[in-house]
């Protein structure tokens, strides 16, 4: 008797899950399905998981394809299972192809093809809880969004959309969607949309996709004009549709806790906030030669300003940029700084400058320091006057850090409007608007 195993969360149970149990047990003679526990779900990264244990389990059972289910409660436990069980054969779809690799000294292991675009017809007639997501752009971000999204709960990737459709074809190809060079196309089989293009095109594929009814996740910076902001999110509001920018900092848990301590009073009344970004990238790369829209501001503004907007607000009384460029005219370092009734910040960013990057809080009673990088924050300390008075925080920080953003983006659109405080709309106005000042300046 040949034995086979798989596992899998099977929350928000479809027609892919179907389908992958029913080639799993036809791989052999007896099928054995392991599900996750809601806690083992949170220590390896996957959020926002809907359906309880039970659930899951008895839609499973619903199937007919398995022969025994087993609880995946630990890492580890696939090595254990299978050496305990005499499994012969261990699958799970070919998005995970090479992951479970180690484990083909103790069985064999198939990795079974993703049945494309299954979602478009059936995900959403079977589960309204279920979105389908298609990506436009096929950079580098658009291909940490994808790994990223397989692990929250509620999101399928469906297609990809690219003007220039050789590159589509090579993203879809690779991460086993489906292609398109035309956006009409493209609109009809999704329900949100994820902007991952260069800046300049983020305002009208965010009004393209607002106009056909999809929800937005855009990447920063969102927009490069204040107008261009207060224009779509009016838009969004009108078509009671969810637009979502896309600033992972301020979405992870460190982040979060981080604030809430700075806010607290333990340090006083914040006075000053200082934040650096820098990072050295290769003279060829889009940040460094697109003249118009490239350079560090435009790039890494949007963390550097995150912080210091939660903390000293929008109303500021003076913005002044300071920048050193390069030899085409793009900013390699630039310093930003703000003046506030109670209170001066600066933000500093780099791509062909090399600085500490930090982010320093500064109160009446102590301070907060964070070190790079602070915008994936796992560790942070509270100091003050007493040099032996320090309090040690840290926080988890999974992945690329992009499933807290796309958790709290499906949240949103669920109904939670309560994740909105991590970076509200008049925030990333205040941004936009920062944006097109720097941009005005430069001349460009």
């Amino acid at each position: 008797m040949t034995k086979v195993i798989t596992y899998g969360t099977f929350d928000l149970f479809h027609e892919g899950h179907y389908r992958l149990l029913k080639r799993a047990k036809a791989l052999g003679d007896y099928l054995i399905v392991g599900v996750t526990t809601e806690a083992y779900d949170k220590t390896r990264g996957k959020l926002n998981v809907v359906d309880s244990l039970v659930t899951r389990i008895e839609n499973i059972k619903k199937t007919g394809f398995a022969d025994e289910i087993i609880i995946e409660e630990t890492e580890g436990q696939k090595f254990n299972d299978i050496k305990r069980l005499g499994i012969d054969i261990f699958t799970v779809g070919s998005d995970w192809t090479g992951c479970f690799d180690y484990l083909k000294d103790y069985c064999k292991v198939v990795y079974l093809e993703r049945t494309k675009n299954i979602s478009s017809t059936m995900l959403r007639e079977q589960n309204s809880h279920i979105q389908r997501v298609g990506i436009i752009g096929t950079g580098r971000i658009a291909a940490r969004f994808m790994p990223e999204a397989k692990l929250v709960s509620g999101i399928s990737a469906q297609g990809v959309y690219n003007p220039h459709r050789d590159s589509a074809a090579r993203f879809a190809e690779r991460w086993e969607i489906e292609a398109y060079g035309d956006l009409e196309e493209f609109f009809e089989t999704v329900d949100v949309v994820y902007v991952a293009s260069p800046h300049e095109t983020h305002y009208g594929y965010i009004k393209a996709a607002l106009a056909h009814g999809k929800h937005v996740l855009c990447e920063k910076p969102m927009v490069l004009e204040r107008g261009q902001a207060e224009e779509l999110f009016r838009c969004a509001k009108e078509r009671g549709l969810i637009l979502f920018e896309g600033i992972k900092t301020a979405y992870c848990p460190g982040f979060q806790k981080l604030l809430g301590i700075a806010c607290s009073g333990s340090i006083g009344s914040i006075r000053n906030v200082e934040a650096c970004f820098t990072k050295l990238e290769a003279v060829d790369t889009r940040e460094l030669t697109d003249r118009k829209y490239g350079g560090s501001f435009t790039e890494l503004g949007s963390y550097c300003m995150l912080p210091i907007l939660k903390l000293l607000g929008r109303d500021y009384e003076e913005i002044r940029f300071e920048s050193l460029k390069g030899e085409n005219g793009l900013d390699l370092f630039t310093k930003v700084s703000l003046k506030y009734p109670n209170g001066v910040a600066t933000a500093t960013c780099g791509l062909g400058v090399k600085s500490e990057g930090r982010l320093l809080i500064a109160g009446t009673k102590g301070y907060i320091v964070a070190e790079a990088p602070w915008w994936k924050t796992t560790y942070f300390e509270v100091h003050h006057e007493n040099p032996g008075d320090v309090q040690k925080y840290s926080e988890i920080f999974l992945g690329d850090g992009l499933r807290y953003e796309i958790s709290d983006f499906l949240s949103m659109i669920n109904g939670a409007e309560k994740h909105n405080f991590k970076l509200t709309r008049g925030e990333s106005v205040a941004l936009a608007g920062m944006m097109e000042g720097f941009l005005r300046q430069v001349g460009r």
